[in-house]
């Protein structure tokens, strides 16, 4: 077995492993960049060795400073976890010229499936169905046109060397497809130095289906059963569970050899992901089910097989890579109830999913639900990596109940002040087709006024809640005099109380038993996943506003990858003028009515900060 391993990654797939590797008696060394000096991950490994600045590209992404890391401390191996240089077959097989253990699979199988239309002639050879599409090297735009309006529409553009969702377009129409190959183009070469793209047909009533497979040095090769990923949000997967609803054993055992097939075919080591794209129109069957991708290393939803299976692959991985067989053979592996993983994204469905940042002064987790997560109270949320705060995790005999588990898990969980999602994912979870196991990829999109409509605390948590404000607020300054309520001798107290909720007045009765989540700030309450502040009006005080309806601000800091209007310029409402990237997603800043650009403060490639007033639009007539 290893006796010591650098984790070339953070957050909670570091922690994750960390975990692991101390049951098995490894010596664990963590890596970090400026943001994550005081990281989980590194409080939590035997030893941390610091790589580089905030952003990913000048740290977690050097490959060099990862392997030099590992000389420099006496690791023995090295595991890549997922997302960053994972995927990167240049990078696994650095590490193996360097004479340290490449925890994952071989280079040449890296390669084989990192480029997509690669990978599906390589699966059409070995007899695993892929769906209808162009995978041609000829990348001039109109023939690329050409082949979406053979292929018939709605089609999708997929960057060759993509992934997590990055470098991928609907098109519906022939006259949007040369914006959509644009965007897409543009953000696969910014995301993986490679802008090639491949066509597909778009599947109408889409599920993703994918089987998680293992395989040894010594030729073995097993499944461990499907997942259903098809809850999404802009190909980026929100809530999964396995095994998949609707599944019944011929089409699974169908699904799984198709899986195996193609894991073989590259001479698979390790732990790696057939993703499957499934026609759900008549339900799940074998013949409309079709090889989409592999991913060559662990799976953020890794935890739900694990739960059905009483299997660590994390540990599975590691035994992998100290060259003993798989611990267990194909006949030994069984499915054993359900289980549900929802990802918490510090992001606020309610104003576009915009990336949320800053300390988590308040963070409370249900104790009865598997928590993976690479954040602690009073830890600071950066904008410099990707939003994801926590993965909850809920098993249980039967899907139903494993549902309503992570639902109710879901619902107790606090956090403070930073946004969270957590009320969309408790609305998923409890809508109709969701419990129903009838939900396809375009389910989120389908419903998402529905889900992400404003929650407003009942009047029993506002009156709980003020009492502990107005509790705290007594405690500091004692006396009648200084109480919130209406005082007069010989008269009780008026039983009412002007408060602020998120800055909004808000009139609660006084006094009442309420249970509330407490957070460190006494005015912060929870309700059905979101958090509210709940604040005292200030005397004489202006709750203030935009400098201007005009005002274009940055939500957050970011990197501005595209400006599309110069000052002077006439513009429409819901015209995008600005691009933002920040958190690794893309956002659109739009003109708020018809008007003028009065004055423009943005160049692509340019840093900003939160908060810049990066334009401002005013009407025609100057106002």
């Amino acid at each position: 077995m290893i006796a010591s391993l650098l984790i070339a990654n953070r957050g909670e797939i570091a922690c994750r492993i960390i975990r692991t590797a101390r049951r098995l008696g490894i010596r664990t060394i963590a890596v970090y960049s400026d943001a994550d000096a005081k990281a989980l991950h590194v409080r939590q490994a035997d030893e941390a060795v610091h790589i580089g600045p905030s952003p990913a590209r000048e740290s977690y992404l050097v490959g060099e400073k990862i392997i030099a890391a590992a000389k420099a401390t006496g690791a023995e191996a090295i595991h890549p976890g997922y997302g960053f240089l994972s995927e990167n077959a240049d990078f696994a097989q650095a590490v193996i010229d360097a004479g340290l253990i490449w925890v994952g699979p071989k280079p040449d199988s890296i390669r084989a499936m990192g480029l997509k239309d690669a990978a599906k002639k390589l699966m059409d050879a070995a007899g695993v169905p892929t769906t209808p599409g162009y995978l041609g090297e000829d990348q001039d735009p109109a023939r690329l046109q050409a082949e979406a309006d053979a292929i018939g529409y709605p089609v999708l553009i997929k960057a060759v060397a993509g992934g997590g969702g990055k470098g991928m377009r609907r098109v519906n129409a022939t006259a949007e497809f040369q914006e959509m190959l644009l965007s897409c183009k543009r953000e696969a070469a910014a995301s993986f130095g490679d802008d090639r793209v491949l066509i597909e047909k778009y599947i109408e009533r889409p599920r993703h289906i994918e089987v998680q497979v293992f395989g040894d040095t010594h030729g073995n090769v097993v499944h461990l059963f499907e997942r259903d990923c098809s809850l999404q949000r802009r190909h980026q997967k929100v809530i999964e569970e396995a095994p998949a609803p609707g599944m019944d054993e011929a089409t699974r055992e169908a699904v799984c050899a198709a899986a195996v097939k193609a894991a073989k075919a590259v001479d698979y080591v390790g732990a790696g992901t057939i993703e499957f794209i499934a026609d759900a129109s008549e339900g799940l069957r074998a013949d409309r089910i079709w090889f989409m991708e592999m991913n060559t290393r662990l799976q953020v939803e890794h935890p739900v097989t694990e739960e059905i299976t009483g299997q660590d692959l994390v540990e599975w991985q590691l035994r992998v890579a100290s060259g003993e067989t798989l611990p267990k053979r194909q006949d030994e592996l069984k499915i054993d109830g359900w289980a549900m993983e929802a990802r918490l994204y510090a992001e606020d469905p309610m104003k576009g999913f915009l990336p949320s940042t800053g300390d988590l002064a308040g963070l409370r987790f249900p104790g009865d639900a598997r928590i993976e997560t690479g954040f602690e109270e009073g830890d600071r949320v950066s904008p410099y990596y990707d939003p994801m705060l926590a993965k909850v995790i809920c098993a249980d005999d039967d899907r139903d109940r494993a549902r309503l588990r992570l639902a109710g898990a879901i619902e107790h969980l606090a956090v403070w002040p930073v946004a969270t999602n957590a009320a969309f994912l408790l609305r998923a979870l409890m809508h109709p087709t969701f419990a129903h196991g009838e939900v396809t990829t375009a389910f989120l999109a389908s419903n998402l006024d529905d889900l992400t409509a404003p929650v407003a605390p009942d009047s029993r948590t506002l009156e709980g809640a003020a009492m502990s404000l107005v509790g705290a607020s007594l405690r500091d300054e004692v006396g009648p005099w200084n109480s919130a309520f209406g005082f007069r001798l010989n008269r009780e107290p008026d039983r009412e109380i002007l408060l602020e909720l998120n800055g909004v007045p808000y009139e609660a009765r006084l006094p009442v038993d309420a249970e509330i989540i407490r957070l460190r700030d006494p005015g912060a309450v929870s309700l059905h996943g979101q958090t509210f502040r709940i604040s005292l009006p200030k005397a004489g005080g202006d709750s203030g506003g935009p400098a201007s309806d005009g005002a274009i601000i940055s939500p957050m800091p970011g990197k501005l990858i595209a400006v599309e209007v110069r000052q002077g310029d006439t513009v429409a409402k819901g015209q995008k003028l600005l691009t933002l990237e920040a958190m690794k997603m893309e956002h659109s800043l739009a003109a708020p009515f018809d008007g003028i650009v009065a004055e423009l403060n943005a160049s692509e490639g340019a840093q900003v900060s939160e908060g810049a007033l990066l334009a401002r639009i005013e009407n025609g007539d100057g106002a």
